[in-house]
């Protein structure tokens, strides 16, 4: 059987896979068995930060797997020592606590969050999150998800969360009682459909935090590490949250999870209140290392002057109806067509995209440059007047 046939006979089929077995890649380029090349805006759903084969972040990653690919967290390592300095130095932030994934981060500024307001009063421990988020699939993180498509068959539920309506105030307000120890949001709802929240929204959930000793949760999993064109997402609005999670980008294919904490709950966990095996792995930890280091002020600044670019590209477009998102995290819908048949030809020209709800979803590797934005449009643009025309038969 090829890998096609082996996949499908004994891998759990948790996917709608696309038949196409990757072999190689280099740069923002990917390839399969046969050798067909693909221009990849998607990242491993905005995970691969900095392409593919990204030679400083090989030699490091390859140098740590030559000296030392695992210790357990009983002991010390350099190379997750010098991460967490770093994301706490640009954040202003105190402390870092490694695991594997976005969910296992999110977990643990649930577990943290609940024991800071069980510190405060046994009943505060109830968790905000917003309408059409979503926080991971671990069964609390669904719990967590305010989209009903996730909560199908697993119930029931980590209880102590209720959704506010997304950019609805006065909801805030009705929402906020002595019960709650925080407040959990994503900048831009990336499952939710690439929807950025309103500034005044986000402005006044950090208000109420403030003033009512509520921690303020942001979920960075897929906006942080440069893909909004800051570091982290919240940047863009002056915040200064208790709790980021990161995960995604900062490994730039290798699992990583970050929680990083704040002033106020940095001591909140202790020895045995939380653990990972595979938690600030030095090999994993030698990769975002380059990561953080590549990601200067000047690499932003690109990413943000190739945003704009692609924006204006994507608007111009005659069958574009609408572009949402911040950054090189962007969602599109069509006048005519559905994202879903945009995808599958674009798949047959050479580009690979994604989709969220009815958009479709790009999250191309931040090294994208003009000329493969160009590349990227223009496939869009031949299967949209292809699509076109058909329609108009």
């Amino acid at each position: 059987m090829n890998s096609i046939e082996l996949t499908n006979t004994y891998v759990t089929p948790t996917y709608n896979r696309i038949p196409i077995v990757f072999e190689k890649a280099e740069g923002y380029y990917i390839y399969d068995q046969d050798g067909k090349k693909y221009l990849d805006f998607t990242a491993g759903i905005g995970v691969n930060s900095l392409g593919y084969h990204h030679p400083d972040w090989v030699e490091a990653t390859q140098k740590q797997l030559g000296q030392l690919q695992h210790i357990s967290n009983l002991y010390y390592t350099e190379p997750s020592a010098q991460v967490a300095e770093k994301l706490c130095l640009h954040t202003g932030m105190q402390h870092v606590l490694f695991v594997n994934s976005g969910a296992e981060s999110n977990e643990i500024a649930i577990k943290v969050a609940r024991k800071y307001g069980h510190e405060q009063s046994p009943n505060k421990h109830k968790i905000l999150t917003l309408s059409n988020s979503f926080h991971g699939r671990t069964v609390t993180t669904l719990s967590a998800t305010g989209q009903d498509a996730f909560h199908k068959y697993f119930d029931p539920f980590t209880e102590g969360f209720e959704f506010i309506e997304t950019n609805n105030i006065k909801d805030l307000h009705q929402k906020i009682d002595q019960t709650v120890c925080a407040i959990m949001i994503e900048i831009v709802q990336g499952e939710g459909g690439v929807v950025p929240l309103e500034s005044d929204f986000i402005q006044e959930i950090a208000a109420v935090c403030k003033q009512k000793d509520i921690l303020l949760i942001i979920d960075e999993v897929q906006t942080g590490i440069g893909r909004t064109g800051k570091l982290f997402a919240y940047e863009h609005y002056g915040l200064q949250p208790d709790i980021v999670t990161s995960a995604k980008g900062l490994g730039n294919g290798l699992p990583i999870g970050a929680a990083i904490l704040g002033e106020k709950v940095k001591d909140v966990l202790e020895a045995g209140d939380h653990g990972s095996t595979f938690g600030g792995n030095p090999v994993v930890t030698a990769g975002a290392n380059v990561v953080l280091e590549t990601i200067t002020p000047a690499f932003l600044e690109k990413v943000h002057e190739n945003s704009l670019y692609l924006i204006e590209k994507l608007e111009g477009l005659e069958e574009v109806e609408k572009v949402t998102g911040l950054g090189l995290m962007i969602g599109i819908t069509f006048k005519h067509t559905t994202a879903k048949e945009v995808l599958a030809k674009a798949k047959e020209e050479g580009v690979l995209f994604l989709t969220a709800k009815d958009k479709l979803r790009l999250l191309p590797p931040l090294i994208i440059d003009k000329a493969a934005i160009d590349e990227a449009v223009s496939c869009l643009d031949k299967v949209l007047k292809k699509e076109e025309a058909e329609v108009l038969k």
